[in-house]
């Protein structure tokens, strides 16, 4: 199974998370987070890395359900998305969404828990898809 659902495009990372935060909006998902690793990397232990920003996304009607089936999977909740610079291609910004599908990998036999993800991997795509 993949960790994630992934694409690349070109622009800069903050052009990038920009449409990533619409194509999340389209698929009824708001962006609770937002962690700038590179800037808080710099200032916690003054390292020098690409630009690489986590997006913490909730679709609320299936994290509802996805709490109500399993009440430990908040542990994985919200869905991550990376928009970072490829540290090789300074013109190659990628966009990796966290595989919903992990969810079910670590609490199997949830039929409920099952559903949600399969939903939500199909909304993630459709992200994924938009950019």
């Amino acid at each position: 199974m993949e960790l994630a659902l992934a694409t690349s495009t070109t622009g800069t990372v903050p052009e990038v998370a920009d449409r990533v935060r619409a194509a999340l909006s389209e698929q009824g998902f708001g962006v609770l987070t937002e962690i700038d690793m590179s800037a808080t990397l710099k200032t916690k232990i003054d390292v020098d890395m690409e630009d690489y920003l986590i997006l913490g996304a909730c679709n609320p009607p299936s994290a509802y359900r996805a709490v109500s089936a399993e009440k430990q999977i908040g542990l994985l909740l919200p869905c991550n998305v990376v928009v970072r610079r490829d540290p090789d291609d300074v013109d190659l910004i990628h966009v990796e969404a966290m595989n919903p599908q992990l969810m079910v990998n670590v609490v199997p036999d949830n039929p409920g828990l099952i559903e949600v993800a399969d939903e939500v991997a199909v909304k993630l795509q459709a992200v994924i898809d938009a950019l």
